[in-house]
This record gives structure tokens, C-alpha cells and sequence, in this order.
């Protein structure tokens, strides 16, 4: 015989126990990363909520950057201004090996990207007969592939070489550089470029900066573009990277991981602690992913309201810029700015003991 309940009888309420998914990246996330890569991304995700941005830029993603760089960045009819290119001529001057009196210039791109933020000053320098090579690093092998392609149809006739580096983990090794043992005599200059506010998107700024210091020789110079101003000053409005970039970047993530659309929502905002514009990945439920390749076996937890970073950016505020510089053991030569304002090139050395 069936029991009646009373309407005001409590039936156990199940919703009120928290339902946590599992998400399990994909065969195509694996195949994308090194052990170490993988390590890192588990690392940054536990410890502080973190995909690395770096991390976006290899497999698919170089074409995500590749298609927001032809689309966004490139000058056209209606956009003729490219903050990197100008300030590549404008400081022409001080980054053509003559402020050393060296007869010739190596160029070492890192972060090359596609290459070609550097096309105009790399045919400057050939023009007056001053380049010697031209090195391309990347985090990236699509994107060096890109850049190789690029600059062999630019430049057939420049030497050019490549190499995979993340230069917040590890300084460049001296045995890729040509001369670096012999300094003292060497009359070519080795040109560091940083250059597409990259310095801005690195986690370990400080680490970037020292690695660039190991890897210089006494004539050589570092030059780097990023944002200048307050980032706590930002309005809210969501342009550039922040907006098309930081689109693709999470709709690459949800798919690779194995995070449902409906889980989550893409935030930006201005984080305190980092003092930097970001746009976060907030989970509306809670979430298991389990890293499961090779040796690796490992699950973190992701509670709903959580929110892990996929993009970031740090504008610098002028006399910390120096203050950085200064304490990885580096040295101002010049600095310039664009004509807005909102954009510095920095040109330094290596600090005289």
C-alpha cells in the first residue's frame, strides 16, 4: 500500500549537494605541450589559478595570433599607424649598431611572433649593409614556422636561424648567439628585441628581464615596447588583445580542456593583486580536471565562483620601469614614446659594475 505524505513533509533535497564535473583535456592539448610545458600549466593552474598566456600561442593558437595580428594589427588604408613599427624608426638611430661603433648587427627576436612587427627595420639595416643575421625565438614551433616563411620571402639573401625558448624560464644559450665568446673584439652588436608589449604579459616580469641580462655581452642592447600609464585607471572598456585575443584564447581553452560553455563565462577586470588588466575564465560549477598523460596523473579542483586567468596584461608606470630595469641588472640608454603617449620603446645595456 502506497504512503501519503504530508505536504509539509521535507523531502531529502539532493540539490543541495555540490555536483562537481570532471573535465579531461584532450588527446589534441597533449600533443600540443613538452612534459615540462604540461608541468607548468598544472603548476600555474593549482598554485594560482593560471593558464599562462605563453601557452596560447602554440598549436592552434599560433593561428588564432596570426589571424588577430593580419586582422587588428598590420597597418591598412584606414589604420596606417603600428606602435612597434614606428618606434622601430624612430629610434633607428640608437638600435643600428652605430650608438656601439660596430660595423654590423645581429638580430635577435625574441618572441618573433610571425616577424613582422621587424620586416621594415630588418630592410634599413640591409639597405646600409649593417645586418649580419637575424635569430628568431618563440615559445612557439607554428609560429617560427611562420616567421621562417615570412622572413625567407622577405630577406632571401639574410641569414636566418630559430630556435623554441621561453624566456621567463631560461636565459638564450651563448652557443646559439654567433661571437659571444669574444666580446671584447667582436665589431657586431647583438640587437635583444622584445617587442609587442610582451614584457607586459609575463607572470615572472623580473625573471624575463635577468634572463635577458645572462644572455647579453657588454655591446649588445635590449630593446622593448610595452603600455605605459595606471592600470588601476582602467575604464572597464575591452579593446585590443583584451577583447579579440582574449576571445579566441577562451573558446580554444573551454574546447581543449573539456569545459562546457555553459560552465563558465569569460570576465575581464583590473586585479589588484598582480596590478594588471585580466580576463578570467569564471566557473559557474564546479569542476574536476584530471591531467592524465605519461607519468602525470593529477586532479585539481576548481570550485564554482572560482576564476582562472587566461590573459593578462601589465602596464608600466614609468619610474617602476626603471626600478625594474635597474634591479635585473640592467642599464637605460633611451627611451621614447609614441605620439600619444601610451606606448614607450626602451633601449638598455648591461649595468657597468
Amino acid at each position: 500500500m502506497a504512503k501519503n505524505f504530508n505536504s509539509n513533509s521535507q523531502l531529502p533535497l539532493k540539490s543541495q549537494t555540490p555536483i562537481s564535473r570532471t573535465a579531461k583535456p584532450s588527446s589534441d592539448f597533449y600533443s600540443i605541450f613538452s612534459e615540462e610545458e604540461l608541468l607548468g600549466i598544472i603548476h600555474a593552474l593549482e598554485v594560482r589559478r593560471e593558464i599562462p598566456l605563453k601557452y596560447s600561442y602554440k598549436g592552434r593558437g599560433a593561428k588564432i595570433w596570426d589571424d588577430f595580428y593580419q586582422k587588428y594589427i598590420i597597418p591598412r588604408w584606414y589604420r596606417t599607424s603600428n606602435v612597434e613599427i614606428d618606434l622601430l624608426k624612430k629610434n633607428f638611430e640608437f638600435i643600428n649598431g652605430s650608438h656601439q661603433s660596430c660595423d654590423k648587427v645581429t638580430i635577435v627576436d625574441v618572441g618573433s611572433g610571425n616577424s613582422y612587427p621587424v620586416k621594415g627595420f630588418i630592410g634599413r639595416l640591409n639597405k646600409i649593409g649593417k645586418i649580419n643575421k637575424y635569430i628568431a625565438l618563440d615559445i612557439s614551433e607554428e609560429l617560427l614556422n611562420l616567421s621562417s616563411k615570412n622572413f625567407r620571402k622577405w630577406f632571401p639573401l639574410i641569414e636566418y636561424t630559430s630556435y623554441t625558448l621561453d624566456i621567463e624560464n631560461h636565459c638564450i644559450p651563448k652557443n646559439w648567439l654567433k661571437n659571444q665568446a669574444s666580446l671584447e673584439t667582436d665589431d657586431t652588436a647583438k640587437i635583444f628585441l622584445h617587442l609587442g608589449v610582451t614584457i607586459g604579459n609575463h607572470q615572472n616580469r623580473n625573471g624575463v628581464f635577468k634572463n635577458f641580462r645572462d644572455s647579453m655581452g657588454k655591446n649588445d642592447f635590449l630593446v622593448f615596447t610595452n603600455e605605459i600609464g595606471s592600470n588601476s585607471q582602467w575604464d572597464g572598456t575591452v579593446r585590443g588583445g583584451c577583447k579579440y585575443h582574449a576571445e579566441q584564447i577562451y573558446a580554444w581553452i573551454k574546447n581543449k580542456i573539456g569545459i562546457r560553455s555553459q560552465d563558465c563565462e569569460l570576465v575581464r577586470k583590473y586585479d589588484l593583486e598582480t596590478d594588471s588588466v585580466v580576463a578570467n575564465m569564471k566557473l559557474r560549477q564546479s569542476y574536476t580536471i584530471n591531467f592524465n598523460f605519461m607519468e602525470i596523473d593529477k586532479n585539481i579542483e576548481i570550485s564554482e565562483g572560482e576564476e582562472i586567468t587566461i590573459w593578462r596584461h601589465h602596464k608600466y608606470e614609468i619610474p617602476e620601469l626603471m626600478q625594474e630595469i635597474e634591479q635585473a641588472g640592467l642599464q637605460l640608454v633611451h627611451y621614447s614614446t609614441n605620439k600619444y603617449f601610451s606606448h614607450i620603446m626602451v633601449i638598455c645595456k648591461v649595468a657597468s659594475n
